[in-house]
């Protein structure tokens, strides 16, 4: 599953790549995302922010309300569960990314490997989004079975979109969009990194 991902491009230019209109965001979002964060999405034509994850209620051990837990991956074969049916049916987006992370290595001392594409800033991967009482827009990323390149790390991956279906995934009938949900063909460019898996969040772009 991919639970960090970056976006380096400012938002003028991630809307260029997109042809898609920029929505006043009011603030920065980081260039690493993380779930629960903020984040640029494609969504009507739009750019706009949403938080990157739909909210699990929880509950603690006395029956108290505890701080919803963000749900930022949706994997292809449970889009027709109740959770997820109406979103990936009526409200699909595009989610931008750079490059997106796996966890590579024993636990306790995991390292980050970058997935990016070869010879692109950005690309597109597909994206459920629906409006939430907790935190107005939020999206979530589509999992599929990983291709050769991620499998030896994870056995999943974010559902990445060539550009000349971008309509088919948004305008498509959910059949369509289905269809679409298979491990990336293409080559990746693939940076294994000495990062630790866990460390201080931030950053800006």
């Amino acid at each position: 599953m991919c639970n960090l991902y970056k976006v380096r491009s400012s938002h003028t230019e991630v809307a260029d790549f997109f042809d898609a209109i920029v929505e006043d965001f009011g603030a920065n979002t980081a260039e690493e995302v993380y779930p629960g964060y903020p984040t640029s999405v494609v969504a009507d034509g739009r750019l706009q922010s949403m938080v990157w994850g739909f909210p699990l209620a929880r509950k603690g051990a006395k029956g108290q309300p505890l701080k919803p837990k963000p749900v930022n991956n949706t994997r292809t074969d449970k889009v027709k569960s109740y959770f997820w049916r109406e979103s990936f049916e009526e409200r699909r987006c595009l989610i931008p990314v750079s490059e997106f992370a796996e966890a590579e290595g024993p636990r306790g001392s995991m390292t980050r490997t970058w997935f990016s594409m070869p010879d692109a800033p950005l690309f597109a991967t597909a994206g459920i989004w629906r409006q939430t009482d907790e935190w107005g827009a939020a999206c979530s990323m589509l999992m599929t079975e990983a291709n050769a390149q991620v499998g030896p790390i994870h056995n999943r991956m974010p559902v990445i979109l060539p550009r000349d279906v971008w309509g088919q995934w948004l305008g498509g009938t959910p059949g369509e969009a289905y269809d679409l949900c298979v491990p990336y063909a293409g080559q990746l460019a693939v940076d294994r990194t000495e990062e630790p898996w866990f460390k201080r969040r931030g950053g800006s772009a």
